[in-house]
């Protein structure tokens, strides 16, 4: 049974009002334990002392409690609003803190700097900049951002400003700033326009927005301006084609939200998946550690009401695994949140009830990454590689590259991607190096792969990383840094690890950073250098035996361009030439030169007086 109440608590129970409202359970220090809502505060309160038997942690609330503070309202939907805002203030540790890993993005474009530029950021202030958000899912905040850069040509670069730069950056040739840094190229008044046509943009005044950028393409025409009338003429095409997109039609049921749950103890992770138009768009997730005592429908309310708190809006529609407590009250206050009718719903059967147990499904296997051994390790390596490197945020996104060729044959490299401390083996990505002429050059091929990487997620808006690694010492990492300059990448953080004495090289710094090798941030660092070499080693061996074999097949007297073209339609590859049969050979070619290639591809073969001669070769293909 839970522990009797405090000396004098009985008393004043009964004596509490048999009304709605809030409650708050105070320590003998006066510190809030725990805020409930009611729609009785006396019944509410009792039941916690009267219930079934509690777990542990059930008891050790109550056996704290001192005092027993309430606040009466007219209403049961108020004591939810208070019961929130109570929550938000006082921070009681017995109640559900629904802790994101970060905090929703916002969309900062700053009108208070010379020359303003729009980045993403966790937080807002009160500095003078234009904050737009918070967004949700969070992949719309990077698309808002994107579009700034299409629509107006707003620069997210941090360089210093003063119109006197010799030439615009690679941005302005890929249509993504109008290079303010250029006088005359783009004037300060003209940039200040553009900034101001983005602010009504971001903050969704798209109608006022059209009608201005109407107004001056129309002003443009008339002075035979035609090139500046064409670009206003294509950003109110676009503009409107984005509306278009984010119309969602609420009567068909396409849009909403849909919840899993998966609790262990006082341990439990919400799963989210964000539906639009019938698709699943987004999914998000949140760890929830030292549960209150409360059933899973009540924690699952207490969850989802701290989920559209943190800024979300609530679609016409949620699914649950459960019904909730309270769920009419739940679906208006959401609705008074919205605007409109939000229903709340728990699917029994068909494709909704089957995504519910998809989300459900979710939970439990990130419930598993977050609070198992593996789980935690990876967490604890993040959070010291942001302590070792001085970063302002959780390095969640790690992308490493490396070189690998053979005295400058078949350059290629490789790009690894680590999420929150994990390989995403399905983000990987493998590059031909294309400016090099046969001579080796790790920097300028470290350039070049950096610029393609980041230029191709910047014209796709795809995410950019925390943070960019590079094997290698300070050359690497100036090729990489001088790359990212070249894009207005300079703000991502990058570093530079080289493999002897494991020193960890960071741009401007005199000296290199050496880390304990019992580190954990070496340790990650260490596992995303290796994991970028392997990539790039296997893909060089294969590039190499692949050019080995055709090199083999054009050096045969008699295969030509057609031939050579006969003989891959019918065996499908380099490698089925290598392995096919004689006869099948002379099927193609014939057989004096089905003979030959034979010969060539089957060295080692008895009688063959041509395997000394191959030796060298045979030794460069299997290089390692």
């Amino acid at each position: 049974m839970p522990p009797d109440p405090a000396p004098g608590l009985d008393t004043r129970i009964a004596r509490l009002p048999e009304t709605p409202g809030v409650y708050l359970f105070q320590s003998a220090r006066g510190k809030t334990l725990y805020v409930g809502k009611a729609a009785s505060i006396r019944a509410r309160v009792r039941s916690h002392f009267r219930g079934s038997p509690a777990d542990a942690r059930r008891s050790g609330l109550l056996s704290r409690v001192a005092d027993i503070e309430v606040v009466v309202t007219d209403s049961v939907r108020e004591a939810l609003l208070l019961e929130n805002n109570l929550i938000k203030t006082r921070r009681p540790r017995y109640n559900v803190l629904l802790r994101d890993d970060k905090n929703p993005p916002l969309v900062r474009l700053t009108l208070n700097e010379k020359y303003p530029r729009v980045h993403i950021v966790r937080g807002a202030g009160n500095d003078g900049a234009v904050y737009a958000g918070p967004w949700y899912p969070a992949s719309l905040a990077r698309r808002s951002m994107s579009l700034t850069h299409r629509l107006f040509g707003i620069r997210n670069c941090r360089e210093q400003l003063n119109g006197r730069r010799p030439r615009p950056c690679l941005q302005y040739q890929i249509k993504r700033c109008i290079a303010p840094c250029v006088d005359s190229v783009c004037s300060r008044e003209e940039y200040r326009r553009a900034a101001e046509a983005a602010k009504l943009f971001l903050l969704g005044r798209t109608g006022e927005l059209t009608s201005s950028l109407t107004r001056r393409m129309r002003a443009e025409a008339d002075a035979e301006n035609f090139e500046e009338a064409a670009r206003l003429r294509d950003s109110l095409r676009l503009l409107a084609e984005l509306n278009d997109h984010q119309k969602v039609a609420a009567t068909d049921g396409r849009a909403l939200d849909v919840f899993g749950l998966h609790r262990e103890g006082d341990r439990a992770h919400l799963a989210v998946f964000v539906v639009r138009r019938g698709k699943v768009v987004d999914r998000d997730g949140f760890p929830l550690r030292d549960l209150p005592p409360v059933d899973d429908a009540e924690l699952l309310e207490a969850a989802l009401l701290r989920f559209y708190e943190l800024g979300r809006e609530a679609p016409p529609r949620i699914e649950l695994p459960r019904e909730l407590p309270e769920t009419e009250l739940v679906s208006e206050w959401l609705a008074g949140k919205r605007g409109s009718r939000v229903e709340i719903h728990v699917p029994v059967r068909g494709t909704r009830r089957r995504l519910v147990e998809l989300v459900a499904r979710n939970a439990r296997i990130a419930f598993e990454l977050d609070f198992t051994d593996a789980g935690k390790i990876a967490a604890r390596r993040v959070a010291a590689l942001r302590e070792a490197l001085d970063l302002a945020e959780d390095p969640r996104r790690i992308e490493a590259f490396d070189i690998s060729n053979l005295g400058g044959r078949e350059v290629v490299a490789s790009l690894v991607v680590f999420e929150r401390g994990e390989p995403s083996p399905s983000s990987y990505r493998r590059f031909r190096i294309r400016s090099l002429s046969g001579k080796p050059d790790d920097y300028r091929a470290m350039r070049e792969v950096v610029l393609r990487r980041y230029r191709r997620v910047l014209t796709e808006g795809a995410e950019l990383p925390d943070l960019v690694l590079v094997d290698g010492g300070p050359g690497q990492l100036g090729s990489a840094a001088s790359a990212l300059h070249d894009l207005g990448l300079s703000h991502i953080p990058h570093a530079g690890l080289a493999k002897r004495e494991e020193e960890i090289f960071l741009p401007g710094a005199p000296e290199p950073l050496r880390l304990p090798r019992t580190s954990p941030a070496l340790q990650l660092l260490q596992r995303a250098r290796d994991e970028a070499h392997r990539f790039a080693l296997a893909y060089h061996r294969r590039a190499r035996k692949a050019a080995t074999l055709r090199s083999a097949l054009d050096a045969v007297p008699g295969i030509g361009p057609r031939r050579r073209a006969a003989l891959l339609t019918r065996f499908g590859s380099l490698r089925g030439v290598a392995q096919a049969a004689e006869p099948d050979l002379a099927a193609v070619v014939g057989p004096a030169l089905a003979r030959r290639l034979h010969l060539r591809f089957h060295r080692d073969a008895p009688g063959t007086d041509t395997a000394s001669a191959e030796k060298p070769a045979r030794r460069t293909a299997s290089a390692p």
